[in-house]
């Protein structure tokens, strides 16, 4: 059972408090570069997917990664202000921009896609990342951007 000092507090915004006890305890935090930090967590009874909320502080962003495998991967937008900006494989370009006006956005990132977020200049921003099955290493490569 998930215990609220074990979670990060914006899982029960993302969930709701109805589905809170889905998620259990932290499995690790990685740091993702500066100013960007990924908590992993399991859900309760369940094996095929996880959750990661990735904070960046303002200006921050993730690395530029290509998914290269994984049934299915779901970015979306928790709190704060920025972008997601996903290239498909076909050539495509969508920017996202994200803030409390875009509450729930999501968007599934296919394999051979590119991804980033990254926070505005003026504001924190979180996200979350669903992966089915649950993340495995090489499961995204880092890229130069």
């Amino acid at each position: 059972m998930a215990h609220q000092e074990s979670v990060h507090p914006e899982i029960t915004r993302l969930f709701g408090a109805e589905q809170f006890a889905c998620v259990n305890k932290v499995v690790e935090v990685t740091n993702e570069g500066p100013g960007v930090n990924c908590h992993v967590y399991s859900f309760v009874g369940e094996t095929n997917r996880d959750l990661g909320i990735i904070v960046m502080e303002p200006g921050a962003k993730t690395p530029l990664q290509r998914v290269l495998h994984g049934d299915r991967t779901v970015e979306g937008f928790v709190t704060g202000k920025g972008t997601l900006t996903i290239k498909r494989i076909s050539g495509e370009i969508e920017v996202y921009q994200v803030d409390e006006s875009r509450v729930p956005f999501s968007a599934e990132v296919k394999v051979g896609d590119l991804m980033q977020w990254q926070a505005a200049p003026d504001s924190k921003l979180v996200a979350f990342e669903i992966c089915y099955p649950p993340y495995q290493e090489k499961r995204f490569e880092n890229l130069p951007e």
